[in-house]
């Protein structure tokens, strides 16, 4: 069951991530230039509170090199590439393993 919902949720942000990559590719069509969502802005966008909590919490607890450069970095990665790479690791983790037929050596 809990590779199931694994797969299910990693299946959903794969295809968030290709309707964030759609977005992006229209809006960088209308507009002649390339534009980007980036994962931090569209959080920010969608729910500003929690983001503000999460930065606050985490310069007061863990050490400065978490937040610059190792979670910013992540901040202003485009949205698809951050839900498609999380999508991904929950699909790899939930899948069926490999039943082995027998190992036979050849000697």
């Amino acid at each position: 069951m809990l590779r199931f919902l694994l797969r299910f949720i990693g299946l959903w942000l794969l295809a968030g991530a290709f309707v964030a990559l759609v977005i992006d590719g229209t809006r960088s069509i209308s507009a002649g230039r390339l534009a980007i969502t980036q994962f931090g802005t569209a959080w920010d966008s969608l729910h500003p509170s929690s983001f503000d909590a999460m930065r606050t919490w985490i310069e007061a607890h863990l050490p400065v090199w978490v937040w610059n450069p190792g979670l910013l970095s992540v901040l202003l990665t485009p949205i698809w590439v951050v839900l498609g790479v999380l999508g991904l690791l929950f699909v790899l983790i939930g899948r069926k393993r490999r039943q082995q037929i027998g190992y036979s050596s050849r000697d």
